[in-house]
């Protein structure tokens, strides 16, 4: 277990934001699971620390403003919380470069006195302390130190390249060998690794899953059309009390036939939007009831019969009905999960969108448009939008470091 600092920076509100959805994100790939996290920011008297907990799951979920900066997202579990105390402490350990030596970029810290004293002073600081002995705690250091804290990130720190690379457009989204959809969905998993194979479920059979059509044009529903999903993903968390988690992929790509902008902004407008609103609105309060439920009804169906044939899915999945139930009858697990799967579907909906070019202002308003679906418990529709780029290398310099160049021509 490697024990980390997380520097919030100013940000009080995802300090808080941290603690209070028990989740922590990362600018860079560093964390593990089963590290200790202290969670701390920056006020008025110098960084504090208020909350540790250890990493139990990787996560696709970041709640910050800023959310596109953090490249990994992990669930905490075994939160504990504390008054507030002051990292300075640290000086008497790292000396006047303490930030730089535990702090920067929430690497490990291998300080055995510093873990030591970490801790001590986290206890020390609970609830259960009387405040004399609180207070006592937080003079440990002088406030001179204070000026020390101001390194959050390794900047002046030499990046070594691994290799050098460019960038290839795709052809389109099916072919056989360069097709976007084809190369995602073989290297799903070494692609996204917020999603584990063993807590969540990839059906790329794509034909099974038709949406109904729509009979009217109503709040921005899609007269007259029904849809398929490129793919489906479903997601198994223990934590969460929806468990299931249903995802309708999207993928597309412009790839080496629309190549000018105008060709771009027409297809994004006038194909790519309108399909996710079509998937978004069969799920949706706005479309008629009886519609919605029929579609829900037969794609549960559905997922059950992909899942009951194969017998590796089957032992998957029936041990994610076991998590939830040790008791469960062998005979009821279907039952319980195509329940599980008919609520995920009412209440737990989102829509993912791989593509090959995406710029953030096209994905805050996709976000928007498709968050103004609601669900039935009221909730909006969720969205995410991924952006796959196809590379091929140039040279390979040191495969042993992280980093790497590559360029678009």
């Amino acid at each position: 277990m490697a024990i980390r600092i997380l520097h919030c920076g100013e940000s009080i509100e995802n300090y808080n934001i941290c603690i209070r959805n028990q989740i922590v994100g990362f600018t860079k790939r560093t964390a593990k699971i089963g590290d200790l996290i202290y969670i701390s920011v920056k006020k008025e008297n110098g960084t504090v620390c208020g909350a540790r907990g250890v990493i139990s799951e990787i996560t696709d979920q970041r709640p910050w403003e800023n959310e596109d900066n953090y490249v990994q997202s992990f669930i905490l579990e075994k939160i504990e919380e504390c008054e507030e105390f002051p990292l300075k402490i640290l000086n008497k350990t790292g000396g006047k470069h303490w930030g730089v030596k535990y702090m920067q970029s929430s690497k490990e810290i291998k300080d055995k006195d510093a873990i030591s004293l970490l801790n001590e002073a986290f206890i020390a600081s609970s609830t259960t302390i009387d405040k004399d002995k609180l207070e006592k705690e937080k003079s440990l250091a002088p406030a001179s130190v204070i000026e020390s804290e101001e390194i959050l990130d390794d900047e002046s720190s030499p990046i070594d390249i691994m290799g050098t690379f460019t960038t290839i457009k795709f052809l389109n989204e099916q072919h056989a060998t360069r097709g976007l959809e084809t190369l995602v969905n073989k290297n799903f998993y070494n692609l996204f690794e917020d999603y584990k194979e063993e807590n969540s479920l990839l059906i790329c059979d794509n034909r099974k899953f038709m949406t109904s059509s729509i009979g009217n044009e109503t709040n921005g529903v899609i007269k007259g059309i029904s849809s398929i999903p490129d793919a489906l993903l479903i997601n198994f968390s223990k934590r969460s009390s929806k468990s299931l988690q249903i995802n309708l992929i999207e993928y597309e790509c412009y790839g080496q036939s629309k190549v000018r902008l105008m060709d771009k902004f027409n297809y994004l407008n006038g194909h790519i939007i309108p399909q996710l609103m079509r998937f978004a609105s069969a799920f949706s309060i706005v479309t008629d009831s009886s519609l919605r439920e029929s579609t829900i009804k037969t794609w549960a169906d559905k997922i059950i019969e992909h899942i009951y044939n194969d017998s590796r899915t089957i032992n998957k999945v029936s041990g994610w009905m076991r998590e939830l139930n040790p008791d469960i009858n062998e005979q009821k697990i279907s039952l319980e999960l195509h329940k599980l799967l008919i609520k995920a579907f009412y209440d737990n909906l989102r829509i993912l969108l791989v593509i090959d070019e995406l710029t953030p202002d096209q994905k805050d308003t996709i976000k928007n448009i498709i968050g103004s679906f609601k669900l039935s418990n009221g909730k909006s529709i969720e969205f995410l939008g991924f952006v796959v780029r196809l590379e091929q290398k140039i040279n390979i310099i040191d495969s042993d470091q992280e980093y790497a160049l590559s360029i678009q021509k």
